[in-house]
C-alpha cells in the first residue's frame, strides 16, 4: 500500500479508536476542521510539525501513523529486517515532504 494511503488510514483509524470526531481532532491539533477532512481523504499531506501534532492528539508515537498493521510486530524480527524497514520508512516519508510522487 503506498504510504500516503497507509496515513490516511491510520489516521481515521486511531481517530476513531479513540472516539473523535473530526472537530475533535481538529481542536486538540489548532486547526480547521476542513483540513483534517481533506488530510482524511487524501487532499492534503501535512507537514511534519501537524503530523507530530495529530500524533499527540490521538496517542501514537508519529512513526506508527505510517505503518501498516502487520508491521506493527516488528518486535519478532530479527535487527536486521528493523533497520531494513526503518530505513524504508525514512525514505517514504523524505519523499512525502519533498513532494514526490509515485
Amino acid at each position: 500500500m503506498e504510504l500516503r494511503a497507509v496515513f490516511i488510514d491510520n489516521v481515521k483509524k486511531y481517530r476513531k479508536q479513540n472516539k473523535l470526531s473530526q472537530m475533535a481532532l481538529a481542536e486538540r491539533c489548532e486547526t480547521s476542521t476542513s483540513y483534517i477532512g481533506e488530510i482524511e481523504i487524501g487532499k492534503k499531506f501535512p507537514s511534519v510539525e501537524m503530523i507530530q501534532k495529530i500524533a499527540l492528539a490521538l496517542n501514537v508515537q508519529p512513526y506508527r501513523l505510517f505503518m501498516e498493521e502487520k508491521d506493527f510486530y516488528i518486535s519478532n524480527i530479527s535487527i536486521e529486517d528493523k533497520q531494513e524497514l526503518a530505513e524504508k520508512i525514512q525514505k517514504a516519508v523524505t519523499s512525502i515532504i519533498m513532494g514526490e510522487t509515485k
